[in-house]
């Protein structure tokens, strides 16, 4: 392909070759744009064809035309219409196909967009079904919904004869046609009302091959069946024809001698023949029988003959029969055979015998023919020959049982004719041996349980029965080998289980007597009791717990102790004891809480104790120690306070006789501070401001007035006391003169009515120490900043 650059790119050419490097660089750049070029024109022509190719089917429809349910003879058109949506003008090859229920019928591929056309002409019941269209169309496809057509109305059918008269037995042949039908047609012929034959073909008409036994007039018509699964559609009933069936000229005779009375032992005469017979090509077979036996037969032969002794079991019908063909015919003849005698019977007595025990054996023929025999020409045998058993009169034989079981026929035998009897098997019976008795399973106390009563011998069936205290309690009858007698029984008692005894009958005799029932009888637990060792109250750190668990019941007994609110038992245990214990050794305050203990034995009755609260108090070395701390800490207090109360008695009294006062020289602006002090204790005195200068007045109360009920004593009068003055040296001897001496001043300290002191604008008062050392005021006691009223001082 050759792609001419678009006029509006002009490339101008240059020569073959580049010559300058300039020249170069535009020859690649041309050659480069031609290459785009190609590239954008063949991508291009790749999408235009790829987009002829696109598709989508869109949707399938069928439909039937004129409709659905239509009459026969109708022409049905089936249409597919399919619409597909195509992006290119390329024609799409379509391939149709149509099923009529769910088996292809019809296919079809075109190209063309018209719709599919499916024509059933002059349209049949076997038309009818389910239709569907498929298109596929490269790898889509799509299947449109089922539309039912049914179309109604059968063909009437003809029925054809190839002859209307028949010998019986001739065969005949019947064709029934339904014009115009196809598909699956079960075609049905009948005689009269009566359905003869059934033939199923797919097409529509059919022949069969029809025979008749009897003589007589017949009506024969037909009619059909066509299947469309899962329905059928039944035409209305042909043209009846009537035919004729006559008879075959032949005829079977069957002839019997003697023809009176006949008893066993005489002889019989039978013969069967052919009469109106004229020969012709077809084989004749003759036959004479007797009910299943058959006597005698021959074919082409015209007559068979046959002779015996009958018996009284040869009473019954005699047949001759012919057969020609189809043709069956019969003649047939009863004959009742006198009996001679009957067959014998035999009898034992007793009915029952048991080994090597006198038994009897009587043989007889219950009738016989009087006018044809006497009871002397009777006679009567046993079989087998070396029977145990004597002949003691002609009926009668006897003898012992034999230790094991034994067959015996009698045979009766008169005038050549012999009977057997029945087969009489004599089985001795065994006596029944002391029973054993014995428990199923382990009694328990106050629970039903069952009793065994069993024989090792004795010919069933075997009545036992059980006893208590000889008391009859019930009868078990044991029938068959694997039966047993099991009886149920309740004790409230362990020693009543002795009581309970066994008998054993298998005959009129007196029965076999067990002894005494001897078992173990399992009592049921009683309600556990635990035992705590040391006591409750006596367990301490370190000692060693045993708790009992105890019972009454039978052993063994399995024991488990928990501990409350743990589910897993501490220790479970088997004893053959009515007590077991689990051991804690070396307990501490962790094993205090609450245990108990549960029991079970084979009653499997669970019993559980009460429960029993452990509290493990301290180790007794502990508690000396602690008692001989707490002794000491309560000796301790108790001296230090007898200590505490010697001093502060002490110092009460000498408070009183040293107090002291000393003064420094003050200036006239300053305060005089003064402490008294004995040992810790304080005493509150007041400090005085004057116009010229501060006068410490101490006041001593009476020591009894110094107790707690001080404040609440205080008299509404004012106190006066008498306080000695010291004064020492200033330590500015500039400022204030030195004085010395003591001197007695008289003061007056007026308290109020409540206890404190009056304030009045004298002064301030502070603390001051006896023992004439200064510290600070807040080290003894708190601050006191009330004012008191004063007297002036005195010089």
């Amino acid at each position: 392909m050759h792609i001419r650059p678009p006029h509006s790119l002009p490339i101008n050419q240059p020569s073959h070759k580049c010559v300058h490097l300039q020249d170069s660089l535009q020859c690649s750049s041309h050659r480069m744009g031609l290459v785009l070029l190609l590239t954008s024109t063949l991508l291009s022509s790749w999408r235009a064809v790829d987009a002829q190719s696109t598709f989508t089917i869109r949707d399938v429809t069928l439909s039937i035309e004129p409709g659905t349910d239509v009459p026969r003879d109708t022409n049905v058109t089936v249409r597919c219409q399919a619409v597909v949506s195509s992006s290119g003008q390329e024609a799409l090859s379509r391939q149709y196909t149509i099923f009529k229920d769910t088996v292809p019928v019809y296919s079809k591929t075109s190209s063309s967009s018209e719709d599919l056309l499916y024509l059933l002409p002059e349209a049949r019941a076997s038309n009818t079904g389910k239709y569907r269209c498929q298109i596929i169309i490269k790898d889509k496809k799509m299947e449109s919904k089922t539309e039912k057509l049914t179309v109604t109305g059968l063909s009437t059918p003809v029925l054809h004869l190839n002859k209307v008269v028949v010998h019986e037995g001739e065969e005949l042949i019947a064709r029934c046609t339904a014009p115009g039908e196809t598909g699956s047609i079960i075609f049905y012929f009948y005689e009269d009302s009566k359905e003869i034959h059934e033939e199923r073909v797919n097409s529509n008409q059919t022949e069969v091959k029809l025979r008749f036994k009897s003589v007589g007039v017949r009506n024969i018509h037909c009619a059909y069946t066509v299947l469309i699964m899962p329905e059928s559609f039944t035409s209305k009933e042909s043209n009846a024809t009537t035919i004729s069936v006559i008879e075959f000229p032949v005829t079977p005779f069957l002839e019997i001698s003697p023809t009176h009375k006949a008893y066993e032992g005489d002889i019989l005469h039978i013969s069967c023949s052919i009469m109106n017979f004229q020969y012709g090509s077809q084989t004749i077979n003759l036959y004479l029988s007797q009910g299943t036996q058959l006597l005698s037969s021959g074919d082409n032969k015209t007559k068979v003959n046959h002779s015996m002794v009958v018996l009284a079991k040869d009473s019954g019908e005699f047949e001759c029969r012919i057969e020609m063909g189809n043709v069956v015919k019969v003649a047939t003849k009863t004959i009742s055979v006198i009996e001679l005698f009957s067959a014998p019977i035999i009898t034992m007595s007793p009915a029952e015998v048991f080994q090597r025990e006198p038994m009897t054996l009587t043989c007889k023929s219950e009738s016989f023919a009087s006018e044809k025999l006497s009871r002397e020409e009777l006679t009567y045998t046993l079989d087998p020959p070396e029977s145990p058993l004597i002949q003691r009169d002609t009926e009668v034989f006897s003898g012992k049982a034999l230790l094991y079981d034994f067959n015996y026929t009698c045979i009766a035998q008169a005038k050549g004719i012999v009977k057997h009897s029945n087969t009489l098997t004599v089985r001795p019976k065994i006596s029944v041996s002391t029973p054993n008795i014995s428990v199923i399973e382990k009694p328990i106390l106050g629970r039903p349980f069952r009793i065994l009563c069993q024989s090792d011998t004795g010919s069933l069936p075997i009545n036992y029965t059980l006893l208590r205290d000889h008391y009859r309690l019930s009868t078990v009858s044991v029938k068959k080998p694997f039966e047993k007698a099991h009886f149920t029984v309740t004790i409230t008692h362990t020693d009543d289980i002795n009581k309970y005894t066994c008998e054993a009958k298998n005959s009129q005799r007196e029965g076999q007597r067990s002894r005494g029932l001897n078992a173990a009888v399992v009592v049921p637990l009683s309600r556990p009791t635990l035992t705590v060792v040391p006591a409750l109250s006596e367990i301490s750190e370190g000692d060693d717990l045993y708790m009992i668990c105890g019972i009454q019941g039978t052993p063994p007994v399995t024991f488990k102790w928990y501990r409350h609110g743990n589910k897993q038992p501490l220790l479970t245990t088997t004893s053959n004891n009515n007590n077991t214990n689990y051991r804690i050794s070396k307990v501490t305050k962790d094993h205090s809480g609450t245990y108990y203990c549960e029991a079970f034995n084979y009653a499997n009755n669970v019993v559980r104790s009460e429960l029993a609260t452990v509290e493990v108090h301290l180790a007794m070395w502990k508690k000396v120690l602690i008692g001989g701390s707490c002794l000491l800490v309560v000796s301790g207090l108790t001296i230090v306070c007898l200590l505490y109360f010697f001093r502060f008695k002490r110092g009460k009294r000498e408070a009183a006789a040293e107090l002291s006062v000393k003064p420094s020289s003050p200036k006239s602006d300053d305060s005089l501070t003064v402490n008294l002090t004995h040992d810790k204790e304080v005493y509150n005195a007041a400090t005085v401001r004057a116009d010229r200068a501060v006068v410490s007045v101490w006041s001593e109360r009476p020591p009894e007035a110094a107790n707690d009920e001080e404040t609440s004593m205080v008299s509404n009068e004012p106190d006066v006391e008498y306080t000695e003055v010291v004064h020492q040296p200033a330590a500015d001897s500039t400022r204030v003169p030195s004085r010395k001496g003591t001197d007695t001043v008289y003061s007056e300290l007026q308290n109020n009515p409540h206890g404190a002191a009056a304030h009045h604008d004298y002064g301030s008062v502070e603390y001051a120490e006896l023992n004439g050392e200064q510290h600070e005021i807040n080290h003894c006691g708190p601050e006191v900043n009330d004012y008191q009223d004063l007297p002036v001082p005195v010089d």
